[in-house]
């Protein structure tokens, strides 16, 4: 009976254009968490101003606030929220008035905790619409709740609230959606049991503030102007910044867990630069299209390492987890609360061009933003009075995506005057109107076109709206979820261990956040301030590379990022020697996970490599085609060798794809790379080969009880691996032998029980093939971090 009046309501006060049968249909919203903060502070006065946007739209809609508390008390807790709901300025008294009556009599609260109360939901959702002859369009439940309660929820509403057949579902998530890539992917794993791809919608709010969600319409718009100079040739650097002057305090049990690189890098600022670099697709309202386009984007970064980022820790902090997390006092966090990150990108378009993305809180400032600083080519030779008048050429040129707060205090757009006036859509972008008194970048806001938002709109009323209209690329789907975690979880887990520089906070910090650009990373400008350091000296152990011995041969041991940076520098060193001695360097690689940070760090950090006078061999390959992903010269290509410059002629991949087959005997390939080897090699002694181990105690492509490869000559031969691709072509163990200085490099705790055998087995190749390994006339290094040492 309920809806019936209010339905008569909106159809008396005329807001209805047609009777309430020839309805769109009915959606019905369920809100779980209904009385939480962001329900309170967003969601409900999002789903208001949805109401009062789509009351005319055709559909009928009931609002079902939904939490664990018992009915009297969470009713009570939840209407207090909704009489305090509001209208945005424009929208006439007396229409208020009337949409947010009707909007609390169309809203309800229920106790959700077991399966038989979501059961009993849906059975009065079914109940209503059909005392009201409405035919149901679909369901949104957004899920304003922690993440651990995500699973039970979903099962709940799989099994005991989806709508009937031909009615939507759309279930809405909030971060954070995991603490890394095996959380996420746990997680993703969980509710893909319960709903499809197309039925979730996980939120970044940021995706709703205006000034990021306009930046794709304003490439479209303006391609013109951009597609000249939106590229490395032309483009100094791109920042991404969101600034805080509050703390932690109140959140410290939330920040312990997971500090500001998940909390802020790892989605907001990261999606907001996905829309500055990626292609523009040819259709930007397309869902598909953007949200691939994306993807593509966000896997042409580099790989992050421990000198990519710098972090910081306000001096409060350890101070406040105590208070509120009853930790001792002598505890000591290094849960950054400040950070800076370089990225780069190695696609065409961006090759060689810094990002940095920056977050803090206890800041001096709040503010957010999207920078592209432009380079200047020009110079010019008037006097500075006539160069700082109108629009000189000599002046930085940048576009701004500014997010909100700050001196300005509104989301806006500005372009240098001196770049071009840009195209904005009228109805929804207005020139802003002139502040002479204010600066931006050092630079007076009149050296800017300023545009600000028509109508100002909260990000979570816009996503809200979204997902009303099944807009899809405003939202972060399964695959860029775990690209993303893929992309950041090797930075936290490489700086999980690294004591945060101190800052007092607010405008004392002045430049000690500071950082810059150096050998490949980034560091602070100024030294830490011995007053700032932790006065009890209790910081984690700096663990140095212990020097010692591994089956009676030269042992180097760290942590694995310290580790990988030693390997590096004696392979570079191995080069530089036998470059000096015979005018070149023959190195055979191995493939697999283990050496793609090796290879990144080569790449970024050696430029005193000798490369020019560098062949470059493979230890193994799968025989599949080298365009594959399971290639090994494929990764070696993508990781090293399109990053630095290897004569053509001395890149050596190996011939496992002949005469349109792969690795047949009769072709030959296994003989022809022998015969390479000898005719290029001297004596067939490599300067230097690079091995792994694998679980199972192989290397290379030998594996345990291999028919092929273990003795016999120095070769190259066929091998069968007891996983798939089976086919592998691969060096001998003899030939191995017969180089100058083999390295095994041996990472992560899976390979604990493998390394603690062979420390007690002897030579057993026919067992464990790596412990065949032993140069004949040269030498053998293991490289072990402490996680495969010590477990």
């Amino acid at each position: 009976k309920m809806l019936g009046r209010v339905l008569c309501t909106v159809l008396f006060v005329g807001t209805f254009p047609s009777p309430a049968g020839a309805s769109q249909g009915h959606i019905s919203v369920v809100l779980l968490g209904a009385t939480g903060d962001l329900a309170k502070k967003y969601l409900w006065q999002g789903l208001f101003q949805l109401y009062m946007d789509q009351v005319s739209s055709g559909h009928s809609f009931t609002f079902h606030g939904a939490a664990l508390a018992a009915l009297e008390p969470g009713q009570r807790r939840m209407f207090d929220v909704l009489k305090k709901l509001s209208c945005p300025p424009d929208e006439a008294p007396n229409r208020c008035a009337v949409l947010k009556d009707q909007f609390l009599k169309l809203s309800q609260y229920h106790q959700l905790k077991s399966a038989e109360n979501y059961t009993a939901l849906s059975r009065e959702i079914e109940t209503l619409l059909r005392q009201e002859g409405l035919k149901e369009a679909g369901r949104i439940f957004y899920f304003s709740v922690p993440p651990f309660a995500y699973t039970e929820i979903a099962r709940h509403i799989n099994s005991s609230c989806r709508p009937p057949a031909g009615a939507w579902l759309r279930v809405v998530l909030e971060k954070p959606f995991g603490h890394d890539l095996q959380s996420a992917q746990q997680l993703a794993a969980e509710l893909a049991g319960f709903f499809r791809e197309e039925e979730m919608y996980r939120v970044d709010h940021y995706l709703g503030k205006q000034a990021v969600a306009h930046i794709l319409p304003f490439r479209d718009q303006n391609q013109q102007f951009l597609d000249p100079i939106w590229n490395r040739h032309h483009v100094e650097r791109v920042e991404v910044v969101l600034k805080e002057t509050v703390d932690a305090k109140g959140r410290t049990s939330f920040y312990e867990q997971y500090g500001v690189i998940r909390d802020v890098l790892q989605n907001h600022l990261t999606e907001a630069l996905m829309f500055l670099i990626m292609e523009l697709p040819a259709n930007v309202s397309s869902a598909h299209a953007v949200v691939q386009h994306k993807l593509q984007a966000l896997q042409s970064l580099w790989g992050l390492e421990r000198s990519s980022a710098v972090l910081g820790q306000y001096q409060a902090y350890d101070s406040q987890v105590q208070e509120e997390l009853q930790e001792a006092r002598g505890y000591v966090s290094t849960t950054p609360t400040f950070a800076g990150v370089l990225i780069r990108s190695d696609s065409l378009r961006w090759e060689g061009v810094p990002f940095l993305l920056t977050s803090g809180k206890a800041l001096d400032e709040r503010v957010g933003y999207a920078r592209v600083l432009f380079k200047n080519r020009a110079y010019c030779t008037q006097s500075g009075a006539l160069r700082d008048a109108g629009h000189s050429q000599c002046k930085p040129k940048q576009i701004i995506f500014h997010f909100g707060h700050g001196a300005l205090n509104t989301p806006a757009v500005l372009v240098s005057r001196n770049l071009f006036q840009p195209v904005m859509p009228r109805d929804s972008w207005k020139e802003a109107e002139a502040r002479p008194d204010l600066q931006v970048f050092g630079q007076p806001l009149s050296d800017f076109y300023v545009y600000s938002p028509v109508k100002e709109r909260d990000a979570y009323s816009v996503l809200i709206s979204h997902i009303y209209h099944g807009r899809k690329d405003f939202f972060i789907t399964t695959e860029n979820l775990l690209a993303s975690w893929a992309f950041w979880t090797p930075l936290l887990d490489s700086t999980s261990r690294q004591p945060p520089r101190l800052y007092p906070g607010g405008v004392e910090n002045q430049h000690l956040l500071d950082f810059e650009m150096v050998s490949g990373g980034v560091a602070f400008t100024l030294a830490e301030p011995a007053e700032l350091l932790n006065p009890s000296g209790q910081m984690p152990s700096d663990f140095r590379a212990i020097q010692s011995k591994f089956r009676q041969s030269p042992l180097v041991s760290a942590w694995a990022e310290d580790l990988i940076s030693q390997l590096a520098s004696d392979m570079e060193e191995a080069a530089v020697r036998s470059v000096a001695r015979s005018g070149q360097f023959h190195l055979a690689l191995s493939g697999g996970s283990s050496p793609v940070v090796l290879f990144q760090r080569l790449a970024r950090h050696h430029y005193g490599f000798p490369w020019q006078h560098t062949h470059v061999w493979l230890v193994d390959e799968r025989c599949v085609p080298l365009t594959d992903s399971e290639s090994n010269f494929l990764g070696l290509h993508r990781h090293l060798l399109q990053r630095v410059r290897v004569p053509y002629f001395n890149i050596h991949p190996m011939p496992v794809h002949l005469n349109r087959r792969l690795c047949v005997e009769e072709d030959r390939g296994a003989e022809l790379y022998a015969q390479d080897i000898v005719a290029l090699v001297a004596n067939a002694s490599f300067d230097l080969v690079l091995l792994g181990v694998g679980t199972d105690g192989h290397t290379a492509s030998l594996f345990p009880r291999s028919e092929n490869g273990l003795e016999g000559a120095p070769t190259v031969v066929l091998t069968e691996s007891p996983v798939k691709p089976h086919q592998r072509m691969s060096l001998s163990l003899p030939l191995i032998n017969r180089a100058r200085q083999v390295f095994v490099l041996v990472l992560g705790k899976g390979k604990h029980d493998i390394t603690t055998l062979l420390s007690r087995v002897g030579h057993e190749p026919s067992k464990w093939p790596i412990s065949g390994v032993s140069p004949s006339s040269g030498q053998l290094v293991w490289y072990v971090d402490y996680e495969a040492l010590l477990g």
